[in-house]
């Protein structure tokens, strides 16, 4: 039988009504002739209730109780829903990480798959099981212990769970109905795409938008596993959502795909810093070693044998970075003028594989910002996309005027 992966979110599987109108989703598969395994979050904001207990009783907490503990909203989830589909008579059963097993590393609340041995579940389809129902989000690590994958990681189980079975294909259901052009909350123009390639996903996940989770993309596009995001509030049809999938299967697409933004950035500058070799090494390398997330960055000459230094990196890491680069000051191993730190900024992003054959597009986007008298204070560029840090005060109406600009209303 052809297997078929199908994900859903916390919100999907929120109360035992909307478990019972996805089991009526699975139902429909099962009924097509699929083997079907099914990933489930745990219920809309039972993880959140997890982490606070975690959190009320022991804030310096043992990581390997912590997976233990908000593990099990996906379990309770797993249960309700392999219980639904049996009233349905629909021959399903639940698996907790470790009884697939899914084997993870032991980067307790970050730890990252390694490997899914099929056999057991393969067993289980052969012997008429229909649906597996897996917690999402968990695994085992080596020494044994429950581990987690860190925030969103069910949409990665569920893309590894596809990867390992050679799944047809792998349905993302969440509670928007697929990929839009832009935010339809800043932009009522925004369109909903049929389809977008790996590559133009995986810069709008790791640029705001929040559809899915970037691991998740990384390791579809790795493994050739085509995904669908749609929603489990809609009619259910073949059409419905947003394929993501390899460029190739995409006949004709615009120069931009997307126009995707963040709010929740911060700009940093270091003022007059020694102009020498191996400056930037001890910068960057005290921020890695505190945590710190760097994107944007950019070196200007100040003054003679000193330079300024600026970056971007999320508005939750700036304490933690002034107090890395502080350490390093007092160290002796880095010296500067002065810290500035700037928290009113957002970072707009304009995202297409058509970028790669058309020239202008960075010169058409600056030109759309000036117009509406947007300042730039710093740009990245890759090969698909661009991005620019501007004030925030100004990012709904940068990501409205660069959607008009680029027509993204319009099908190609």
């Amino acid at each position: 039988m052809p297997i078929l992966v199908m994900k859903f979110g916390g919100t999907s599987v929120a109360n035992l009504d909307r478990i019972r109108r996805v089991a009526k989703r699975i139902g429909v598969e099962v009924a097509k002739g699929y083997d079907v395994i099914v990933i489930v979050s745990a219920m809309s904001g039972k993880t959140n209730e997890l982490v606070g207990w975690v959190d009320e009783i022991s804030p310096l907490y043992d990581a390997r109780e912590y997976d233990a503990v908000v593990s099990s909203g996906e379990n309770v989830t797993a249960g309700l829903m392999a219980l639904t589909l049996q009233e349905m008579d629909v021959p399903a059963r639940s698996w907790q990480g470790w009884q697939v097993p899914v084997r993870t590393t032991s980067a307790h609340s970050a730890a990252r798959i390694e490997e899914i041995p099929t056999d057991n579940i393969r067993a289980k389809f052969a012997e008429g099981m229909k649906v597996a129902v897996v917690a999402g989000f968990q695994g085992i690590s080596p020494e044994g212990r429950i581990t987690t994958l860190g925030r969103g990681g069910s949409d990665t189980t569920a893309v590894a769970f596809a990867a390992a079975f050679g799944a047809e294909r792998c349905d993302i259901y969440t509670d928007v109905d697929g990929v839009y052009t832009t935010d339809p909350r800043i932009s009522p123009k925004a369109r909903k795409l049929e389809r977008i390639a790996f590559e133009e996903m995986l810069e709008l996940a790791s640029l705001g938008a929040k559809v899915l989770q970037t691991r998740s993309v990384e390791l579809a596009m790795r493994n050739k596993v085509k995904l669908r995001v749609l929603s489990s509030f809609e009619e259910q049809s073949d059409e419905a959502g947003t394929l993501v999938c390899d460029e190739e299967e995409i006949m004709e697409s615009n120069i931009v795909s997307g126009v995707a933004y963040s709010r929740d950035e911060a700009k940093m500058t270091l003022v007059s810093v020694a102009d020498r070799p191996g400056i930037a090494s001890i910068i960057f390398g005290a921020l890695s070693d505190a945590g710190v997330n760097v994107d944007m960055i950019v070196q200007n000459i100040s003054e003679e044998g000193r330079t300024d230094m600026t970056f971007s990196l999320p508005t939750d890491q700036v304490k933690r970075a002034e107090k890395a680069l502080a350490e390093t000051h007092e160290a002796g191993n880095l010296n500067y003028r002065e810290l500035l730190t700037d928290l009113d900024v957002a970072k707009v992003s304009v995202v297409g594989i058509g970028m790669r054959s058309q020239s202008g597009v960075a010169a058409r986007m600056f030109r759309v910002l000036c117009d509406e008298g947007i300042n730039i204070k710093v740009i990245t560029t890759s090969e698909i996309k661009i991005s620019v840090l501007i004030d925030r005060k100004y990012m709904e109406l940068a990501v409205q005027a660069l959607h008009d600009a680029f027509e993204l209303d319009k099908l190609t």
